[in-house]
């Protein structure tokens, strides 16, 4: 059994064969799919496939940070509405990217530590999306921490450095396509860190392993990844997707 941790099914991209892929991802082993939200836009798409597929998909709520412009606190207040009154697993897809513009980096990361506030208020787990943006993504953790903070940091590929840190503040790390790229890096440690801090996910439909690089992702290339951390940690598969699959219901408490 695994969860997808982290997927995004509910975008255009599987407007056209969505029945199929849901498919291939559970013949793959997938049980369960975490959708973070992306913007207020993108809510509707997602409450749909939550709607279509209710015993496997578990939403979460949040305001993606490359989605954060001049409007985002009135963007916010939808997605604090939704969470009052919504059934929501988790505040995601939360966090600080500086790599496209660096022009909203204040709006940022007070949209992030807002929602972080709303998260340990709601005692919901985070999932942080962080490029380019380690140290201000650790400043807001670390001026947050508490017992009620938990989650996830996103498609990580930071050092074993920033791992240990992550683990250190309650956090897992998820471990998407980037561990299969010949040029990934973090397969060079991986093994230094133990599964209990570990869950897997695609970010379907991008960021593809491989061999499926450079094409859309999906659920069902789970499977890939979970072969390269076989190899990594030279253990047999199903004890290895048995950590963590209990990691994810740690987490998303399902």
């Amino acid at each position: 059994m695994i969860v997808d941790t982290h997927t995004h099914i509910f975008v255009s991209e599987f407007d056209t064969d969505r029945d199929q892929v849901v498919k291939r991802a559970k013949d793959a082993g997938v049980e369960k799919f975490v959708l973070p939200n992306i913007d207020v836009e993108s809510i509707p798409a997602l409450k749909q496939c939550v709607n279509d597929y209710p015993d496997e998909m578990l939403p979460l709520m949040g305001l993606h940070p490359t989605s954060v412009k001049d409007d985002y606190k009135e963007q916010l207040a939808i997605i604090k509405a939704e969470l009052d009154n919504g059934t929501y697993y988790g505040v995601g897809e939360i966090g600080v990217d500086l790599y496209w513009d660096k022009t909203f980096i204040k709006q940022q990361q007070d949209a992030f530590q807002t929602q972080l506030q709303w998260a340990k208020e709601r005692k919901l787990p985070v999932s942080i999306h962080i490029r380019d943006a380690f140290d201000e993504v650790f400043e807001i953790v670390e001026q947050e921490k508490s017992p009620d903070l938990l989650g996830i940091f996103h498609c990580f590929t930071g050092s074993i450095e920033q791992a240990r840190r992550a683990i250190d503040l309650n956090f897992f790390l998820g471990i998407g396509g980037v561990v299969t790229f010949k040029n990934g890096k973090i397969d060079k440690f991986l093994n230094q860190i133990p599964p209990q801090h570990l869950v897997v996910e695609t970010d379907a439909p991008w960021l593809a392993p491989t061999p499926y690089r450079g094409k859309r992702n999906e659920p069902a290339y789970i499977s890939n990844i979970m072969n390269k951390l076989t190899e990594i940690y030279q253990m047999q598969r199903d004890e290895l997707e048995c950590i963590i699959y209990h990691n994810s219901m740690d987490i998303f408490d399902f």
